[in-house]
């Protein structure tokens, strides 16, 4: 073996080592900001960190916690009411599929509620909430609350959440991550509902998940 040959191996060894961590360094990163995936689509329970306590407050005033809704499913989605694409999509899409799973099985869809957590308490108020809900299924349950209570939220879930453009005056977009959460009967994490997916593949997919009692 050459000089030339021999002085390459270590040169390749340490590129090789400086290109993993580089990659577990993005990786480490995309899920502390919830930009990356929190399981394989699909996969199984138990192995995501994905979910935890909250208190929070709904569109009637009312508080709310994740033991109120011990028993069911959680089908659990953060945004904002001033999003102006992905949130409003993402709640009519998930309307159409709880209204296509009541006709394929009622008994699954009953046991699902969904609910939209806000990422932006400052103006996503218990009024603004109660008229957003209006237009979305009728057993949407909206939570807000404080910044401590939706931050906690929003870590627990792993959701990422940034204030992207502000122009003043209160107007301002957020940039977010548009999963929607499936959480089981004792609140433990699921499965995950990609934003884009068409209602009927979105009925399916809970299809598959949910048990009847």
């Amino acid at each position: 073996m050459s000089y030339a040959e021999k002085s390459r191996r270590p040169n390749c060894l340490l590129l090789f080592l400086v290109f993993a961590l580089a990659l577990g360094s993005y990786a480490v990163w995309l899920l502390s900001t919830g930009r990356g995936p929190v399981a394989i689509d699909g996969g199984s329970s138990g192995t995501a960190l994905v979910g935890g306590p909250f208190e929070l407050v709904d569109q009637t005033g009312q508080s709310r916690s994740d033991q109120d809704f011990r028993g069911g499913y959680m089908l659990i989605f953060f945004g904002y009411t001033f999003c102006p694409d992905i949130c409003p999509t993402t709640l009519s899409d998930v309307t159409q599929a709880l209204n296509i799973l009541a006709d394929m099985a009622p008994e699954k869809a009953a046991r699902v509620t969904p609910i939209f957590v806000t990422v932006d308490p400052e103006r996503d108020t218990v009024e603004a909430l109660a008229e957003y809900a209006g237009y979305f299924h009728p057993r949407l349950v909206t939570l807000t609350g404080t910044r401590e209570q939706v931050d906690k939220a929003i870590k627990a879930y792993r959701v990422y959440a940034q204030k992207t453009e502000d122009e003043g005056d209160g107007n301002y977009l957020i940039d977010h991550s548009s999963m929607i959460y499936l959480m089981g009967p004792d609140g433990n994490y699921l499965t995950f509902l990609r934003h884009g997916k068409t209602p009927e593949e979105l009925a399916e997919k809970l299809n598959k998940w949910v048990k009847p009692e």
